[in-house]
């Protein structure tokens, strides 16, 4: 542990930063930080009773021991530079994880896609079962009222982010890679070097523990049959240990499954949370709670509990019957899986998607385009730049233009600020509107379905 008890976060609003800050107050840290906006995460860590800065200015870093700071901050933010001319010892996100890890026994999820919802399963099944683990989720959930949890046991979930490498950093007793997929490219540059980063996410999982990979993901089979760890792997195919037969798919309502493990049958599980990746997501939450000595019996009854974390497929119902479906699904591949599940409920699809990042829209255009077949009304709005730099020639209208190329007949690009107003125009009951996408996209839900609301009313 690094001595001294204050600790400063720079963008301490984040999702992540916001979690790591609540556990650190609950060791008994004196926590500050700064961020460049009040938010829901702000206000509840100010609530406990934690000083947030608005603005990032070198005094911000005053009385602080060592600082913390998450992946978007750059170097030349003043309160970087600030505590790097102080002599303050400077840390990632990733590196306090592994400080809090140490002499705990650590779940690490990683994974570019399934690994928020295979986190909040791993912690659900954990919690109720009555292991008080402490807990960090990449999202808001029900059962935490919030993303982050202070347990009182040495047993420790966390999402892994794999998005600079830094999960590397890690060295959980359980490790669970959810699939690897051509992500976050603008960092690792090369294929080679994302197999490079999971090879060594895997390795470093503790002897006397286990790596969960899911068998479904040919690139994690292959790191599987080079690693020296013992591995468990979890799917739907013959290849797993923990397997899922006889699946019945009840769209919206989830699914039911009867669960293998290690070739003996274990009996049938419901899971509320739809489609068929849920299901796989759903086993390797399965496997670890088994690995930790949790009953079947046990982990059958807390599944069916869970009702998805924010973002993931949540579901607004209107009274004409429309349904608002808003999801985090902002690769083709989460895209495809997340409309996957709607594939068998007889509704009209509209989808609006808002890309994220330029340099993804750029590189992923062509896949893009071809995600979208289960829709019937296809709406691409402006990029969510994450801070990213604009990239001359690089908008949502490449999206629209692939999707049209790969043959959709009703693809339209519309301004973000246009969005509520071209739904009024083309959503029917009965309609299924999605609202995908990784950035602030989110803040629409609750305007569309109060707009649309009013104007039923007035029918």
């Amino acid at each position: 542990m690094i001595s001294g008890k204050t600790v400063h976060f720079i963008g301490i609003g984040g999702i992540g930063m916001s979690g790591l800050a609540e556990v650190f107050h609950c060791y008994g840290y004196s926590v500050q930080g700064s961020d460049l906006r009040n938010s829901i995460s702000t206000d509840r860590l100010q609530k406990m009773g934690i000083t947030i800065k608005i603005g990032h200015r070198a005094e911000n870093i005053e009385g602080a021991d060592f600082v913390i700071y998450s992946s978007c901050i750059k170097e030349t933010n003043p309160e970087y530079m600030a505590a790097k001319l102080k002599n303050r010892p400077i840390l990632k996100r990733m590196e306090a994880l592994a400080m809090l890890m140490q002499d705990k026994k650590a779940i690490a999820i990683s994974g570019a896609h399934g690994k928020t919802t295979t986190t909040s399963l791993v912690s659900i099944l954990l919690i109720n079962a009555g292991f008080d683990p402490t807990v960090f989720i990449g999202a808001d959930v029900h059962f935490l009222k919030g993303n982050a949890k202070y347990g009182q046991s040495d047993i420790m979930v966390t999402e892994a982010d794999e998005s600079d490498g830094s999960f590397i950093l890690l060295n959980p007793l359980y490790s669970v890679s959810t699939n690897i997929d051509r992500e976050h490219m603008d960092y690792y540059g090369t294929m080679e070097n994302v197999l490079s980063a999971y090879k060594q996410f895997i390795s470093n999982t503790k002897d006397e523990g286990c790596a969960f990979i899911c068998a479904e993901d040919e690139y994690l089979k292959n790191i599987a049959r080079q690693s020296g760890k013992r591995i468990l792997k979890y799917g739907i195919s013959d290849y797993a240990d923990i397997k899922a037969e006889n699946i019945k798919l009840m769209n919206l309502s989830g699914s039911e499954f009867e669960v293998k493990y290690k070739g003996a049958k274990l009996g049938r599980i419901k899971l509320s949370i739809p489609g068929i990746h849920n299901v796989v997501n759903s086993l390797a939450a399965i496997g670890v709670a088994m690995e930790l000595g949790l009953s079947f019996n046990k982990i059958k009854d807390i599944v069916g509990e869970f009702k998805g974390a924010d973002r993931r497929f949540r579901i607004t119902q209107l009274g004409s019957d429309i349904l608002i479906i808003d999801d985090y699904a902002h690769h083709p591949t989460e895209i495809k899986a997340t409309l996957k599940a709607m594939e068998s409920s007889g509704r009209r699809v509209v989808a609006v998607f808002q890309p994220h990042r330029f340099s993804r829209t750029r590189d992923l255009k062509d896949q893009f385009g071809g995600c979208f077949d289960l829709v019937d009304h296809l709406v691409v709005t402006d990029i969510y730049s994450a801070d990213e730099k604009p990239i001359e020639g690089v908008s949502g209208q490449d999206i629209c233009d692939s999707a049209k190329k790969s043959g959709h007949k009703d693809a339209h690009f519309i301004s973000k600020s246009d969005i509520i107003k071209h739904l009024i125009d083309v959503v029917r009951p009965g309609d299924a509107v999605f609202l995908l996408g990784a950035g602030d996209i989110g803040e629409l839900p609750f305007k569309i379905a109060k707009t649309l609301e009013e104007l039923n009313a007035k029918v």
